[in-house]
């Protein structure tokens, strides 16, 4: 159900079974109020009013984060971090992988960027990523399993959302490709 309040904040209302309201502004900038099921609607526009300074400071910081988004457009010389550092991009024509780490530059195979895909050369980075990653990470976390006195259960590097890394409840390790960006003091 879509409600709107003095027409200047939409947000959705989901009804369950919950017996509390609260107010969450997603990373979509999407404002989404939950309710009792039996909560009147007039209640839920007093309640989105009474936080209309915390929806307004929220939006705001959202649209800023939004903003300084990087989108990439993998031409020659664009810049990608590993490990703490930014390396150039270089576009080559003659290459097996699709990206390699070479001289001191990512080389990205051209034919990936000139069909205009760019989901295909986003995907290209992340795959060598997670490559990197699976051998780095690993031999970090083989490093320090001895020290804090633990059983590895296993380990992956993939894609996590919004999480860094998580650990699940038989003991696997799963950590952010992103986190290749990151210096090696960090992701230790």
């Amino acid at each position: 159900m879509k409600v709107t309040r003095n027409e200047d904040i939409s947000y959705e209302v989901v009804r369950s079974q919950r017996s509390t309201t609260d107010i969450v502004v997603g990373r979509d900038g999407k404002v989404v109020v939950h309710a009792p099921a039996t909560f009147p609607d007039e209640r839920i526009e007093n309640i989105v009013e009474a936080k209309r300074y915390w929806i307004y400071k929220t939006l705001a910081e959202w649209r800023d984060l939004d903003a300084t988004r990087m989108l990439r457009e993998y031409r020659n010389g664009e810049g990608f971090l590993y490990l703490g550092r930014s390396y150039r991009l270089l576009l080559m024509a003659d290459q097996e992988e699709p990206v390699s780490l070479k001289g001191g530059r990512f080389c990205l195979r051209r034919d990936v960027v000139d069909r205009g895909d760019v989901a295909a050369a986003q995907a290209a980075f992340r795959d060598d990523y997670v490559l990197r990653g699976q051998e780095r990470i690993r031999d970090r976390v083989n490093y320090y399993v001895p020290k804090f006195g633990v059983e590895l259960k296993g380990m992956d590097v993939r894609e996590l959302g919004y999480r860094w890394a998580s650990c699940s409840p038989s003991g696997k390790l799963s950590f952010h490709w992103k986190c290749m960006m990151a210096p090696p003091k960090i992701i230790d």
